[in-house]
């Protein structure tokens, strides 16, 4: 009866993490391009630095068609966070599924042996 009582609260304490991410969560993967820009004379047409880092995310669309797009300067770091919570979403998500699963298996034997 011990481990189903850790099991519930592994539940309910990664039910109120998945709560939590939700709310910032963003889908995507983040990548950093550093570009040319069309000013003659500018230090990157001359071989210097490119411009950059530009932050953008792709994501897989819904005819499975990879799209993404631009991260403004000011969106970046609730970007990056949002993407890392997503990763942390879908971890969350896997770790309670095993649980459903152990809890389903469980309650089978039980019935099972009654």
């Amino acid at each position: 009866m011990l481990r189903a009582d850790h099991a519930r609260t592994q539940r309910r304490n990664l039910r109120q993490e998945i709560a939590r991410l939700v709310e910032v969560a963003v889908f995507g993967t983040l990548s950093e391009t550093y570009r040319t820009c069309g000013r003659p004379g500018c230090h990157c047409q001359q071989g210097g630095p490119k411009h950059g880092p530009h932050l953008n995310v792709s994501y897989r669309g819904e005819n499975g068609k990879t799209t993404g797009y631009y991260v403004p300067k000011g969106a970046e770091e609730a970007t990056r966070d949002g993407v890392a919570a997503w990763q942390r979403l879908q971890r969350c998500m896997r770790e309670l599924a095993e649980l459903n699963k152990e809890r389903n298996l469980r309650s089978a034997r039980e019935a099972k042996s009654r």
